[in-house]
């Protein structure tokens, strides 16, 4: 990555700020947000009832609050939602929109991947936008998919698109907005799509993935020959049980499997 700072200009930023803040978010996002040192960011989301994502985030502790950054297309349904939620809570929720996203060297860890840049957030002012390709191949490299590129809002649920790989999903924490539905799907191991790492040419957004000439999933991002793929697991257990090659479009498709998604579909298999 550059050393100059790198504006994200499809990031906005929101405040909350109040007493009840931190009480208010351990019962509607997905993360833990008690024992949350200042200065420290995690990764979340806020879910629809049916336990899809409206937003996710990763938000920084400060002294007098929290501050979240989010897909800009996202930013004014998760603070209408935010509101909605908050009743009787004493927590003021409001548009930051002179403050940008940064990548830069003088930032805080990113928390769903040591291997991506960290970040920052600070007065946008007259900066423009930074060449984020390095940072789009890295977070492809390591799985790490994104809002308003991988996926879109009450798209998705969390296992989905990994987050509760990358500590943005506490299955053991109290309740919290759509866990229900999150909750009994991991529990009951029915956790039907993932989104993995894959190589081969030609890779497109879009792109449907086939095994045996049928679909099983889609190409999310692409990025020099590697990307990412969101794969319906009970169809890549069947493919691999058949020795079927995964194929984007013409070409032979090459999937990078953490050792956590082999357990998944040896599950499916051993489930029929």
């Amino acid at each position: 990555m550059s050393a100059s700072p790198i504006l994200l200009p499809y990031r906005a930023v929101l405040s909350l700020t109040g007493p009840d803040t931190i009480e208010l978010l351990e019962r509607l996002v997905t993360n833990t947000t008690s024992d949350w040192p200042a200065g420290e960011a995690r990764y979340g989301a806020l879910l629809t009832p049916q336990g899809k994502i409206i937003a996710d985030y990763i938000a920084l502790r400060t002294d007098d609050g929290v501050l979240m950054d989010a897909h800009e297309s996202a930013l004014e349904d998760f603070i209408k939602r935010l509101k909605l939620f908050r009743l009787r809570a004493d927590v003021a929720i409001e548009s930051e929109p002179e403050l940008g996203v940064f990548l830069d060297e003088d930032g805080v860890a990113d928390p769903r991947s040591d291997a991506l840049p960290l970040r920052r957030i600070g007065p946008s002012g007259s900066a423009s936008p930074g060449d984020d390709t390095a940072y789009h191949a890295a977070r492809t490299a390591v799985g790490v998919p994104e809002f308003g590129f991988d996926f879109a809002g009450s798209e998705v649920f969390p296992a989905d698109v990994n987050m509760d790989r990358l500590g943005g999903v506490d299955y053991s924490k109290g309740c919290f907005v759509g866990q229900e539905v999150v909750s009994r799907m991991y529990r009951r191991g029915k956790i039907r799509k993932r989104t993995v790492c894959v190589t081969g040419e030609g890779l497109e957004v879009g792109q449907s993935v086939t095994a045996g000439g049928a679909p099983i999933g889609e190409v999310t991002s692409s990025a020099g020959g590697q990307g990412l793929a969101r794969l319906r697991t009970d169809r890549l257990a069947k493919a691999r049980a058949a020795g079927q090659p995964l194929m984007a479009g013409d070409n032979d498709l090459t999937l990078a499997a953490p050792n956590w998604l082999d357990d998944e579909i040896a599950a499916q298999l051993a489930d029929g």
